[in-house]
């Protein structure tokens, strides 16, 4: 005790050495690092780290959640909106293979997060010991760098290294397993933060001929087309694509996770891409002739059959990962460099111009695709609630200021196409990965990263049953999240899926549900549900103008489809409006 008393009070951000046990170590490193908020779940072989956690909980909030699953999701989306690394714990064994699918998810979507897991003692490692499982193996092809603490010295350089690369070049998840005698071994604690690594180069030398190349192409298009990725918000690069796009009169449209980089109304702004985007933004891809990729990474739902896609176009892209240029789409000029300085070095080589007629095109299509869907969609007839019209009035009740979560499926493509977002970073959701049960602990987890604004999570019926039990936390921590839920009884985007490709052969996808508002008040958390349409703004309003936690169950149209939609393996031009 006076050991810890004596360490305790010492600085976190000294760099004099002290003698203390590993697991202390890890808290004062995390400390280093910034570190205020913590997801997860203690278990036997992290036991020491968290009782070194109870002695500095005035410095960092743990969040307990109600799964592991639960906790890398929240990390996740804490990371997302906070713009810091967002940091899990779990223990060992069911603890650590809990944390990977939130992993995989923060893996795709090249978000950083630091994963700490605990292990069986090192002279246990390999004999099957009560709770070990080989989490560096499992982990391994979903981390950007994993490593197995074995020994207390090397606590403070593991962690000083895996923020370093989680946070920098292409950012994503990195996983720490220690084992527990390391958490009780003492030692001289001294930190140093990583600043470099030999032989990992995060950002690029841009070659200033490729720059000049790119500018060349796109001071000679007719047809010029900006695509928006995730990259762009990574690198902080909204205002520089905006410029580009003005500067060059280029028509964008963003990638799902490039959502928000773009306010909605902007007018050169055209919508979102993809197997559920907008009808324009698909149907124009074949048609441009200089196509600008910017922080993405022609995701097969982006792109539909490649032999297909933007064949006539002349391709820059800008993309800080080498690997992924000319992986999928061969390009004419590859930018290899972070999105921001490879745009600051392309704009004052751009030449001043307009495209009106080319940009008129998409406005065209854009009246097409309102007569034959979007009225349809948020303005619909009758008394039944459509998923449309739910997030229309969400973003009109919000001034489209609010971050918005999706879970997977139906609503996750309804979310993006109804709701106008006016900032970057607003709109959070499993991308790559696709996780079904991602929606509420990562808007858990938004709102405790973004305590002063609003979060909304729009889930279904069916991935809502996936981490339902993550209302306990919201519960007990008293997260003022709103969660909505669109409830068809179905799970909706395969039931689609049987309907228009298997003859309506709805083969286990219809669902028996349960008392969702029962559940959520079995938690103490306000709630209400909505069957009429002619009560829906007033469920909406009085959910958003509840100071705590809400839970809003709306049941909506049970064989509603999501249009348009680009059928697998289709040209992005055969696009289907119904």
């Amino acid at each position: 005790m006076e050991q810890m008393k004596t360490s305790q009070q010492s600085s976190p951000t000294t760099k004099k050495k002290m003698k203390i046990a590993g697991s202390e170590a890890v808290i004062l490193s995390l400390l280093e690092e910034g570190v205020d908020t913590i997801f997860g779940y203690p278990g036997g072989a992290i036991m020491p780290i968290y009782d070194s956690l109870y002695h500095y909980l005035d410095k960092i909030t743990h969040i307990l959640t109600r799964h592991e699953q639960g906790a890398a999701h929240a990390a996740q989306a804490y990371s997302q909106v906070s713009d810091k690394v967002g940091v899990c714990f779990a223990t060992s064994g069911p603890g650590a293979t809990n944390l990977i699918t939130g992993i995989a998810n923060a893996y795709m979507d090249s978000i950083p997060m630091v994963c700490i897991t605990g292990q069986v003692p090192a002279h246990l490692l390999g004999t099957d010991a009560f709770q070990e499982s080989d989490v560096l193996g499992i982990s391994m092809p979903v981390t950007k760098w994993n490593f197995q603490v074995t020994s207390a010295e090397e606590i403070p350089w593991a962690i000083a290294r895996a923020f370093y690369i989680a946070k920098t070049g292409r950012p994503g998840p990195v996983l720490l397993d220690i084992t527990k005698n390391a958490q009780f071994e003492e030692f001289d604690f001294e930190y140093k933060k990583c600043e470099k690594i030999r032989s990992y180069h995060p950002y690029p030398n841009i070659e200033i001929k490729d720059i000049d190349d790119a500018a060349e192409l796109i001071n000679k298009a007719k047809k010029p087309y900006m695509l928006v990725g995730h990259g762009v918000l990574i690198s902080g690069a909204e205002k520089e694509v905006m410029a580009l796009s003005e500067k060059a009169g280029i028509p964008m449209a963003s990638t799902l996770l490039g959502i928000s980089a773009v306010p909605s109304d902007h007018p050169n702004y055209m919508g979102f891409l993809g197997m559920h985007g907008n009808y324009a933004p698909n149907v124009l891809t074949n048609e441009c002739d200089v196509l600008i990729a910017i922080g993405m990474r022609f995701d097969d739902r982006v792109t539909g059959d490649t032999k297909r896609y933007a064949r006539q176009a002349k391709v820059i892209h800008i993309e800080i990962d080498a690997s992924e240029i000319d992986k999928i789409i061969k390009t004419e000029v590859a930018i290899n460099a972070d999105a921001k300085q490879a745009l600051e070095l392309l704009i004052p080589r751009v030449k001043k111009t307009e495209h009106k007629e080319w940009i008129d095109e998409f406005r065209k299509l854009d009246e097409i695709e309102y007569e034959k869907v979007i009225k349809h969609d948020t303005y619909p007839d009758g008394d039944k609630n459509k998923m449309g019209e739910v997030v229309r009035l969400i973003s009109e009740m919000t001034d489209g200021e609010a971050v918005m979560v999706t879970d997977v499926g139906q609503h996750q493509m309804i979310v993006p196409r109804y709701y106008k977002f006016k900032n970057p970073n607003r709109l959070i959701t499993s991308g790559g990965l696709g996780t079904m049960g991602f929606g509420m602990p990562a808007a858990m987890g938004a709102q405790v990263g973004a305590p002063d604004k609003q979060v909304i999570s729009i889930a279904g019926d069916g991935g809502t049953q996936m981490t339902i039990q993550e209302l306990g936390t919201i519960s007990q921590y008293k997260i003022p999240l709103k969660m909505v839920v669109l409830n068809n009884s179905f799970l909706g985007m395969v039931r689609q899926w049987q309907e228009l490709f298997f003859d309506s052969r709805y083969s286990f996808t219809e669902m028996t549900n349960p008392d969702f508002v029962k559940i959520a008040e079995g938690y103490g958390i306000a709630n209400s549900r909505v069957v009429k349409r002619s009560e829906l703004k007033d469920a909406l309003k009085t959910m958003l103008d509840h100071e705590g936690p809400y839970f809003l169950e709306v049941v909506v149209e049970k064989e509603e489809n999501v249009f348009p939609m680009v059928p697998s393996g289709e040209s992005v031009a055969n696009i289907r409006l119904e």
